[in-house]
């Protein structure tokens, strides 16, 4: 099992491009299974989940070709074979459940184990099932699998989210293209991931609006077609190496970025001393003065202060002047990490959904354990402010989420690199 040895290294200075939307891409892709035309994706990041989702449509007959590396995919699902979507590959990531309302939509009948793939929180699936009820589905759940079916296809619906979902949202909007009639989806999730589903089935032909906002209505068509689809900036990824210079020093330009895709974020880097300015080509981003000024965050659903940037934020607070209180209100069991970070010397006390973080002034080398995706860079981050040599083991759960993490850091002068085991 592979790790990563990190030798804090002080501040870092050069250029980091920033990939396409790892989340943005797993909901895209299933988009194919709602057409008998090719679908092609650009600017596609080289990720395990996107293999795992590569993989899941390969066993429902869909034909993905991974191409210029893997930053294209082509995909076509010209010749569907099953609309069985098999735990074996389901339980690996929970992503695969979107491809639940395209099969649905599209054929009138699905199977699709319920999925696995991460370890904070239950994150159920019933608003996905609830969206699709509304829309005349009927819905069985047996032996693990949703067994879906709607013979005489999708009708169109008003349904109000009791919660905002992202997922959900994608689900539903993704099933309604194909619906008989008007869907008006209401409390709808806002993210950029959401818009460009969007803009990319718009593309191929779906009537939409008000994408971006709570409300978006739909108006199903008789069929889609095929479309050349770039996906969005990786924001998550954005956000994470934005936190590089701020936490060693330095100053880093992130290619491709821009601050609408992160504006609460980018306002809390500001409060605790981070500067952050546009490019021609991204953000630039280094420290104003001095050291850190501890800053309290709460997560929301965008455009709220993101979960997915929660960990790596506590990593950058943990050296900061001062004392801060991180409020986790998306997912519960996401301060796994702060254990691992206490190994470093850090201070932190969790208690239920909060976490109270008193900062110090170095942290130190210690062999901390991957919990899970965001909690695996943050200990990364953590370690290239630390006095001496920290390895980060499971480092498979950092594999899900950012490509060549090490070969980005070192371009800007970090020690690190991969152990293979």
């Amino acid at each position: 099992m592979d790790s990563i040895l990190v030798r804090g290294n002080g501040p870092l200075n050069g250029q980091i491009p920033i990939a396409g939307a790892k989340n943005a891409c797993l909901t895209l892709m299933p988009a194919t299974l709602l057409t008998d035309e090719p679908l092609t994706l650009t600017n596609a990041p080289r990720l395990s989940d996107i293999r795992t989702m590569t993989q899941l449509l390969g066993s429902l007959g869909a034909e993905v070709a991974s191409l210029q590396g893997g930053q294209v995919l082509a995909l076509s699902s010209h010749q569907i074979a099953s609309q069985k979507a098999d735990y074996e590959i389901v339980r690996k990531m929970r992503a695969s459940i979107l491809v639940l309302g395209p099969l649905l939509a599209r054929f009138g009948h699905a199977e699709v184990s319920l999925p696995g793939g991460c370890a904070i929180g239950a994150r159920p699936v019933d608003l996905h099932l609830k969206a699709l009820e509304a829309m005349g589905a009927d819905l069985d759940l047996r032996d693990g699998y949703v067994h879906a079916k709607a013979p005489g296809g999708l009708k169109g619906a008003v349904f109000d989210f009791p919660v905002v979902s992202v997922g959900a949202t994608e689900n539903a909007l993704m099933a309604a293209t194909l619906a008989k009639g008007t869907t008006v989806l209401k409390n709808a999730a806002r993210e950029p991931e959401i818009v460009d589903l969007a803009r990319c089935l718009r593309r191929m032909g779906a009537q939409i609006e008000g994408e971006g906002t709570s409300t978006i209505t739909i108006q199903g068509v008789d069929r889609l077609g095929g479309a050349t689809h770039p996906v969005v900036t990786d924001r998550i990824e954005l956000g994470t190496y934005m936190l590089a210079p701020a936490i060693c020093g330095g100053e880093v330009e992130l290619l491709g970025g821009r601050i609408e895709l992160l504006g609460a974020f980018c306002e809390k880097l500001d409060e605790a001393g981070i500067s952050v300015e546009e490019t021609a080509a991204g953000l630039k981003v280094s420290r104003k003065n001095g050291r850190i000024r501890a800053v309290d965050v709460v997560t929301e659903p965008f455009p709220g202060f993101p979960t997915d940037l929660q960990a790596q934020m506590m990593a950058l607070l943990c050296t900061a002047e001062g004392t801060s209180i991180l409020e986790e209100k998306i997912f519960e069991n996401r301060f796994m990490h702060a254990p691992e970070l206490s190994r470093m010397g850090a201070r932190i006390e969790v208690h239920g959904g909060h976490a109270t973080v008193h900062g110090v002034d170095k942290l130190r080398g210690a062999p901390v354990m991957a919990t899970d995706l965001r909690a695996s860079v943050s200990l990364i981050l953590a370690a290239l402010a630390a006095e001496g040599e920290t390895v980060v083991s499971r480092v498979y759960h950092l594999d899900r989420g950012y490509e060549r993490v090490e070969e980005k850091l070192s371009a800007c002068g970090a020690l690190i690199e991969r152990i293979e085991g």
